[in-house]
């Protein structure tokens, strides 16, 4: 298929609407078959529960296009298995795991024109949603439900593309103990949202949290989970069940152990420690391997050592383990039966 006229290489991280998305409706203790539709509006109650109360979650995944011209899609087995866990939490029921990879295939099927090509730097980026559709006055969960995966082609998710970031360590939390910091709920970003524009507004690009009982140990941004390099070689990421469980940080921690044979530990990491750390970075979906070069910690600035290779792209750790990470391999899910 012919892909659209599209600049590729020109791509923001930002919404392009597609030909194609996938719905189905809960109600009545089941799901209904969904299907395909050119449909991009949702049309709700104003006292739906997600507008009262805040009922939804979402993932998000990418499609690309595989050197071979083959058209792969990340792991889409664990983010199935991701939102199983945030509608548990929030009391939304279940959206079958076979069938969300089913409705995932579809979606990327019909809209393969829009998944950039090799080399662009740009992917097909993939919301599945799913929300309380009926009205919902008391403090309930609803009763009825949509599930939905729209399409859009992205580029970058940080302006500027792959360079070294400043962030700054908050005094805000992003979750509480025992919250919902451990699942991909709306409201977690909702809460995000106001400290990110003041981040910006003061220069940063992010805002590294800290465990909100202590505020001495690193936990993630907004959106984006740490990965650090130690000076002795070792890969470590931050241990908490208050973080959200990364399948892109998943899957570079095998990926640094399996494939590049070096030591990795998943433990607490102490902000008295990232002086020490020779590398540092974001990582997930969206911000794939963003690198850290500065953190600013009320006025303190630590730099890290190693975040000048990235501009010339000669990081060897965090660098190769991109490459493994960015769907050019065996974790991918090839959709060879519809392309």
């Amino acid at each position: 298929m012919e892909k659209k006229n599209i600049d590729w290489g020109n791509l923001g991280f930002g919404y392009i609407p597609t030909d194609k998305r996938f719905v189905s409706n809960y109600k009545d203790g089941a799901w209904d078959e969904g299907c395909l539709t050119s449909d991009a509006n949702v049309v709700i109650s104003e006292c739906a529960g997600v507008l009262q109360y805040a009922q939804t979650c979402f993932e998000g995944l990418k499609a690309y296009t595989t050197e071979d011209g083959h058209i792969v899609v990340f792991r889409p087995d664990l983010n199935a298995d991701r939102m199983i866990a945030s509608a548990e939490r929030l009391e939304i029921p279940v959206f079958p795991k076979e069938r969300f990879i089913d409705a995932v295939e579809q979606v990327v099927a019909a809209n393969e024109a829009y998944v950039p090509p090799f080399g662009s730097g740009a992917t097909l980026y993939l919301r599945p949603f799913m929300f309380g559709s009926n009205p919902v006055i008391g403090v309930k969960p609803a009763t009825e439900y949509q599930f939905r995966i729209f399409a859009t082609p992205v580029g970058p998710y940080f302006k500027g593309g792959v360079k070294p970031l400043t962030i700054r360590v908050s005094d805000l939390d992003r979750a509480a103990p025992h919250g919902t910091g451990h699942i991909k709920a709306g409201l977690n970003y909702a809460m995000s949202l106001y400290n990110i524009v003041d981040a910006h507004n003061c220069g940063f690009d992010e805002n590294m949290y800290l465990d909100a009982a202590t505020h001495t140990k690193v936990e993630e941004t907004g959106g984006a989970n740490f990965i650090f390099v130690t000076k002795d070689g070792k890969v470590v990421t931050p241990k908490s069940n208050t973080i959200l469980p990364s399948i892109t940080r998943r899957s570079l921690m095998v990926v640094a152990k399996d494939y590049l044979g070096l030591e990795v530990e998943e433990r607490e990491i102490f902000v008295s420690e990232l002086g020490d750390m020779a590398e540092c970075g974001l990582c997930g979906t969206a911000a794939v391997i963003s690198p850290v070069g500065k953190i600013v910690d009320h006025g303190k600035e630590i730099c890290l050592p190693s975040h000048e290779c990235y501009g010339s792209c000669n990081s060897e750790t965090l660098r190769h383990s991109h490459r493994h990470s960015d769907g050019q391999n065996p974790c991918s899910r090839r959709l060879d039966k519809s392309y």
